[in-house]
């Protein structure tokens, strides 16, 4: 695994640089911006890179006594991709269904959508990025060096190759180390990334402890597949997700602001609450507090471990994950609440008091996430009226991968971090996190006592972001607009479209009958599905079925055309239908009727039937001089309008594709009339280009919206939206261009 091209770089090697900036970038120019992957391609650092530069460097380290090395240094790239990238790129969702309460959804939906806890000053509405408020975010760019200098080329680089391929900089987020004695440590002042697990087939297993990393004992080994897609996981367990996320890895980066002297001065606070209950020892300090709070001192030493003092000077550095709860079950020696208990309750948490702990594997291991990041903004300095003052912006980059954003990231947030009922079922609830969670009260329990206390928040989200970070394979694919190198799936144009009269807009979705040719050149149809909404997500709800299926298509090799009868749907629970279709070389229309609940279940002969066999062109009067209808397309807002319905029709007319108005009166005769005469269609703006549109669909959510209709227009293999106003000259235009039809799931295959 560490020799891996495929991962990138920073999810299992990590960049560990002093110096890192993340661009989070909007496309503006799909085209161009599919360019500017495939530029970027090359630059991506992969695993087995950083993997290398990460081993070379430990061991110069070791050579000088822990110094870093002078002479090695390197700049890291990484890209990720939100929902909606993912979706410029490609020009269709990427993921047109996802499970509910999935790590998938999760995904489509974005951060600022999930219930995290972000209330308050820590709303979506405030964040400086990924709101979906201001400018969306569609990729994130991690850029890492190990000096200042290097970064700011790097920076400096990248800007110039977005401003190329028209992509914005929404927002720029620079982070790194601390230096001196807060060195390796986040604002409030303590060591940082002590806890990070192992994975294997990376990290080294040690000899003796093989369930731990070499040389770090209590750093458990945990499967690849919890942080890198369709690699083993925890109980070899599957997760459902599209084959083109394997190798990749999904991303939550948030932006965390830190009120250090608010914190401190809360502590001491509640420092004095306890001493007055005199249930700490006498000479407890602030440190002692605060290291309960977060479940380390800042050395990065246990409190499970030293629980009295620090050991600044620690050795055994190595060690400082090799303990346990197993012992302190009610937390008297490091509280429930602190965040080291909160984020990983190891081996003590239990399902009850007094119950045997849950096993960390795999209980806990299921829930490990990686993390990356860094601090931001100078250190507080309180006698600072500028830089490190108590107005200064600071705060913690917080990175992290993993393979399901739910079973993860938003596990730990959600059902640890922020609940102030876990551990659960106690008498006293131990409260949210006392270092990074929501303002709250907490238990602070000693034998045969509870204290409360009351914390403010000192932790706010302002920003957040859930994006994908995808294998280099699949990067070089989406520099093409593809998520798979697979061969396209067949596709089977359709000739005409029967909407189900009895399910439009039924629970959210319209279904239709869609005719066309079979593999095996029969003339089929297929029923398929369109849901409301942004995305129009559609699926072929059945396969295809010889026409011969149903009696009413007797004779029928090719339908052409459907017009719905206007006056005659949904009457008596049947809904009639002028099918015209080629007969002998000569077009010729019958009158077919639907039942409602065609698709459920009805016996052919009852859902669907002929109502009147084929007759001649020339029984429509509005059609005189027409050889072949090719498609209708009704005006939106001439339905019914005085007894009477007004359609474009268009056909072919000397090789040329023509069209005309007509008009249908509703009663039992139907009369019809030629309202305008044949015209090209360079009188369309919305088909300009088109030599011959072979059929319209209306969208169906999207009928007289604010006096606007829009419709999907086919032709040949490809499809367009197009968008009709109200009103005596039916101005139309393009609202989305041409795109493949492979777009549509329910066409393929």
């Amino acid at each position: 695994m560490r020799d891996s091209d495929d991962i990138q770089g920073d999810v299992l090697a990590g960049f560990k640089k002093d110096q890192m900036t993340l661009l989070f970038l909007k496309f503006e120019d799909p085209a161009r911006a599919r360019a500017w992957v495939k530029a970027l391609e090359p630059q991506i650092s992969t695993t087995r890179q950083v993997a290398t530069f990460n081993a070379a460097f430990s061991r110069a380290r070791k050579a000088s006594a822990g110094d870093d090395p002078k002479t090695l240094r390197a700049t890291w790239i990484n890209v990720s991709f939100t929902y909606e990238g993912l979706r410029q790129l490609t020009g269709k969702d990427p993921l047109p269904s996802v499970a509910p309460r999935s790590g998938l959804e999760a995904f489509k939906q974005g951060s600022d959508k999930r219930a995290l806890g972000d209330t308050g000053d820590s709303s979506p509405e405030m964040w400086l990025f990924g709101n979906g408020k201001g400018e969306p975010v569609h990729a994130v760019l991690t850029i890492a060096s190990d000096t200042l200098q290097d970064l700011q080329t790097a920076v400096r680089q990248q800007r110039e190759a977005c401003a190329g391929a028209k992509i914005v900089i929404v927002f720029q987020q620079d982070a790194a180390t601390l230096t001196g004695t807060r060195r390796g440590k986040e604002h409030f002042g303590f060591k940082d990334g002590v806890s990070e697990p192992g994975v294997i087939g990376f990290d080294e297993r040690d000899a003796v402890k093989p369930e731990y990393v070499k040389g770090h004992h209590g750093t458990r080994l945990i499967p690849p597949g919890e942080f890198v897609v369709g690699l083993d996981r925890v109980d070899s367990e599957p997760r459902e997700t599209p084959e083109w996320t394997e190798n990749g890895s999904f991303q939550v980066v948030r932006r965390l602001s830190q009120d250090v002297p608010g914190f401190w001065s809360q502590v001491a606070g509640q420092l004095k609450v306890l001493k007055n209950a005199k249930v700490v020892p006498p000479e407890a300090t602030t440190e002692w507090l605060a290291a309960r709070l977060v479940g380390r001192w800042r050395s990065g030493t246990p409190v499970a471990t030293c629980p009295n003092a620090d050991r600044p000077s620690n050795a055994q550095a190595g060690e400082d994950n090799d303990f346990g709860y197993r012992d302190d079950p009610e937390g008297f020696r490091t509280p429930l609440f602190s965040h080291l208990r909160k984020t990983n309750p190891r081996d003590g948490l239990q399902e009850h008091p007094g119950d045997r702990p849950f096993d960390e594997n795999p209980v806990m291991d299921r829930r490990r996430i990686i993390r990356r990041g860094a601090p931001y903004g100078a250190p507080f300095d309180p006698a600072s009226e500028g830089p490190g003052g108590p107005d200064e912006k600071r705060g913690l980059l917080f990175v992290c991968y993993q393979s399901d954003l739910v079973q993860q990231f938003e596990f730990i947030q959600k059902a640890w971090i922020d609940s102030p009922d876990f551990p659960p079922n106690r008498t006293e609830k131990p409260g949210p996190d006392g270092m990074v969670g929501a303002a709250g009260t907490l238990s602070y329990e000693t034998p045969g006592r509870t204290t409360k206390l009351t914390l403010s928040q000192f932790v706010v989200t302002e920003g957040s972001v859930y994006a994908f970070v995808p294998s280099l394979r699949l990067l070089r694919l989406l520099g093409d607009g593809r998520l798979t190198d697979k061969p396209p799936a067949v596709l089977r144009t359709t000739d005409a479209f029967l909407p189900l009269p009895d399910l439009q807009r039924s629970g959210g979705k319209s279904w239709y009958w869609a005719y066309g040719t079979g593999g095996d050149g029969i003339p089929v149809c297929r029923t398929l599905s369109i849901a409301d909404g942004d995305d129009h997500t559609d699926v072929r709800e059945r396969p295809d079925r010889p026409l011969t299926t149903w009696p009413c298509y007797d004779g029928v090799t090719k339908v052409d055309a459907i017009l719905p009868v206007p006056d005659e749907q949904r009457v008596d629970g049947r809904s009639r239908f002028w099918l015209f279709h080629t007969v002998e070389g000569r077009q010729a229309y019958r009158l077919i009727s639907v039942a409602d609940g065609a698709e459920s279940g009805l016996p052919p002969e009852q859902a669907a039937r002929i109502d009147r066999p084929d007759r001649s062109l020339s029984a429509w009067v509005s059609l005189n001089g027409v050889e072949q209808v090719d498609a209708f397309l009704p005006v939106p807002d001439l339905q019914r309008a005085d007894g009477k319905s007004y359609y474009w029709v268009f056909h072919t007319l000397m090789g040329a594709q023509v069209y005309r108005l007509i008009s249908v009166a509703d009663g039992r005769g139907h009369q019809d009339a030629i309202e305008r005469g044949d015209r090209g269609l360079d009188l369309w703006r919305s088909l300009a280009g088109i030599e011959r549109v072979d059929e319209f669909l209306a969208v169906p959510d999207m009928q007289r919206i604010n006096g606007l209709s829009l419709f999907w227009a086919f032709h040949q293999d490809k499809y367009r939206i197009i968008v009709i106003r109200d009103g005596r000259g039916h101005e139309d235009q393009i609202t989305v261009e041409d795109r493949p039809l492979t777009v549509w799931t329910s066409l393929t295959g």
